[in-house]
């Protein structure tokens, strides 16, 4: 582990010589090498995918690994899209002349070594790979091993074209050792790995949290809300509500819970039961709830569920301050939206919600690094330092002072 780890640290050295220009071009090769090598992605895809089936894993996971050719293009795209965006590095973010005639510059730097555990997504090796190369980044990648043939193949093509183009292939790696323990000792190696990114279940981000001497980032889970206040337009709400949840329920930036004002629960409840009906999706219930429409009863534990699945809670509220105070007790930091014409009452949520994206009229799908328009992301971070919401090539750098003298003593 340590000799793989200091051949990652060394490789990330080799991206300070190349130019921006230079970064770009080799990224675009990389969106063509997998165009190219599309059918063998998709084969590897369907060993992962048998194996899914015999392990009988929920129809979320099952799509989010599976990856066909609008899948593989949509990741070809999200590297060109990335190449395409300005150079984070060697930017001055600042700068001034101190009274002692001092020049400081203050300028963005990569971080180093980028450790990124996650589990299902495969799209996740080729995006952060991207993202990392961008940003002048090395990475260290440990995926889930539902998904070992599909990453295997992906980080495979990518290293090609890095060998290709004489750079080391370690710029993009795989953790040989994907095992507990494996990732246990990534999270102490921090003489190598300079920060980790872990995206996955509770269970995942409460180990790494708790254990790693490496600096985190949490791609923590998604508990998002849609809340439709009194003063809502009501199709606005019904469309929303239905992309929030029913797009693709696997993925973290779907809503888990519906909140109602109680001031319009007897009107639209029926309304908002019927067109979740018609998308099969299985509703739950608090007991106010239940008094209006036909619902399964929703617990304390269904509203501190991420389902990543067509299931969805629902809580009639006591206004805008019983929506905010339900947020507060189970979001998670991730995303939240309010539906109302009410600018007052647009205002007051975006302000009292603390969560790393707030939303009037709009849905909670919008959370992801390539709707931002940052290509990909790392990991949509529930962090308050460093990095917050998608963690596109911004979020992988830092900064350091330059400092020019003509002489000057203290």
């Amino acid at each position: 582990m340590e000799h793989f780890l200091e051949k990652a640290k060394s490789a990330s050295r080799t991206l300070a010589t190349l130019s921006g220009s230079e970064r770009n071009r080799i990224l675009r090769e990389m969106a063509e090498a997998l165009r190219a090598n599309t059918m063998n992605i998709i084969e590897a895809n369907a060993i992962d995918m048998r194996h899914a089936e015999e392990e009988n894993l929920s129809s979320s996971l099952k799509d989010r690994l599976l990856l066909n050719e609008k899948r593989i293009e949509a990741m070809a795209v999200a590297i060109e899209e990335i190449a395409a965006l300005k150079d984070p590095i060697g930017r001055v973010l600042e700068g001034w002349v101190t009274e002692t005639g001092l020049k400081i510059e203050k300028v963005s730097i990569p971080i180093g070594v980028i450790g990124i555990i996650y589990e299902s997504r495969p799209n996740v090796t080729s995006d952060t790979a991207a993202l990392c190369f961008k940003s002048s980044n090395g990475c260290v990648l440990k995926g889930g091993k539902e998904a070992e043939s599909s990453n295997k193949i992906i980080a495979d093509v990518l290293q090609q074209v890095l060998i290709r183009n004489a750079l080391p292939k370690e710029l993009v790696a795989l953790l040989p050792d994907a095992s507990r323990e494996g990732v246990a000792k990534l999270i102490k190696m921090d003489r190598y790995v300079d920060l980790i990114v872990p995206r996955g279940g509770e269970a995942l981000i409460r180990f790494v949290s708790q254990n790693a001497t490496v600096p985190v980032v949490k791609h923590d889970k998604g508990q998002c809300h849609l809340y439709v206040h009194a003063q809502a337009k009501i199709e606005d709400a019904l469309q929303i509500a239905i992309n929030a949840k029913v797009q693709r329920p696997s993925a973290c930036n779907a809503i888990e819970t519906l909140l109602i004002d109680d001031a319009i629960a007897q009107e639209v409840l029926p309304l908002f039961k019927e067109v979740f009906d018609r998308e099969n999706t299985v509703l739950k219930g608090c007991p106010l709830t239940r008094q209006i429409i036909e619902v399964a009863e929703a617990t304390d534990e269904d509203f501190d569920t991420e389902y990543l699945a067509n299931i969805l809670n629902i809580r009639v509220v006591d206004g805008i301050e019983g929506a905010i105070s339900h947020i507060v007790r189970f979001g998670s930091g991730h995303s939240e939206s309010i539906i109302t014409e009410n600018i007052t009452a647009a205002e007051r949520f975006m302000n009292a919600i603390d969560a790393a994206a707030v939303y009037v009229n709009a849905s909670t799908r919008f959370t992801d690094g390539g709707e931002f328009g940052f290509g990909a992301e790392v990991g949509i971070s529930t962090n308050k330092l460093h990095a917050r919401g998608p963690m596109g090539v911004e979020g992988l750098t830092t900064y350091k002072y330059k400092i020019y003298g003509k002489g000057q003593v203290r």
